[in-house]
């Protein structure tokens, strides 16, 4: 029976001294790998977050890399901007008055993007000059109605973009319409860095884009500029990058960072400025 007692119940000695209790050791989750600088879904994601046309892409892989396709925006805008710079040139080979032929590319613009930059801009200096405080401006900003401030700076930006245009000589416009457009979707990605007023809507929904395909995307402005208008392209980007900065001040001065809107009113500012440079030295 002591036996049986000693099997059961183990001598002190041969437990003694007890091990000390081993520490808990953190799990380590394999890494994930990290995300691609460039993705062949980027082009499509770019389209279809900037533009309105009926681009034939698998929306549940693109939309995964919506703000990590930030290098391709301005890709897509220089693909707007080349085709409507060629309609204005292929209008005036046609007769039509310089006037209604850089009219005609901002309709085309206008509508291939669905006016969704020009509704930021009307939104934007709404809420941004409109409101007593920020979450009132805020509010303002989600009204659809336009009001005066809206009204006038959409009437003085395309007015300003339609003079520039009309402005440049033989096919220059395609050229200056491709590299504004990028440029200043590229603004529009740098905006983007910037905190998510709202917490809502597409801008959150989106995302921000990495830093590294916000800068991609500006290289290639610079350098599509400077090889396709030289120092007057080189200008360009400059001040594409100034008007952008200025918005991008005063939303985070007046509403606390970016929303949609102020993405919008970024990318119009910023071709606006960028056309003006093209044409004080073109034109």
């Amino acid at each position: 029976m002591s036996g049986s007692r000693d099997c059961l119940v183990p001598r002190r000695l041969s437990i003694w001294p007890l091990p000390a209790p081993a520490r808990d050791s953190p799990v380590t989750e394999p890494a994930s790998p990290p995300s691609p600088l460039v993705s062949p879904q980027d082009f499509g994601a770019a389209a279809v977050l900037l533009t309105r046309l009926p681009f034939p892409v698998d929306h549940g892989a693109v939309g995964a890399r919506l703000a990590a396709s930030a290098w391709a925006w301005p890709v897509v805008g220089a693909a707007l901007g080349a085709v409507a710079g060629t309609a204005l040139v292929l209008a005036r080979m046609a007769g039509l008055p310089d006037g209604v032929a850089a009219a005609l590319a901002l309709a085309l613009m206008a509508l291939a993007t669905g006016a969704l930059h020009e509704d930021g801009l009307a939104d934007c200096a709404d809420g941004v000059w409109g409101g007593r405080d920020r979450a009132h401006r805020l509010e303002i900003m989600k009204d659809s109605r336009i009001g005066s401030y809206g009204a006038l700076a959409l009437l003085l930006v395309v007015l300003a973009r339609w003079s520039a245009l009309a402005a440049l000589p033989g096919w220059t416009p395609v050229a200056a319409l491709a590299l504004c457009a990028a440029v200043s979707r590229a603004a529009m990605a740098a905006a983007m860095r910037m905190p998510n007023a709202r917490g809502s809507g597409l801008s959150a929904g989106v995302g921000r884009p990495p830093l590294r395909a916000v800068l991609l995307g500006a290289a290639l402005c610079l350098a599509g500029g400077a090889v396709g208008l030289g120092g007057a392209g080189v200008l360009a980007c400059a001040l594409a990058g100034a008007g952008g900065l200025g918005v991008c001040l005063l939303a985070r001065a007046r509403l606390g960072g970016q929303t949609g809107d102020v993405l919008g009113a970024t990318q119009q500012i910023s071709e606006m400025a960028a056309l003006a440079g093209v044409a004080a030295c073109l034109g």
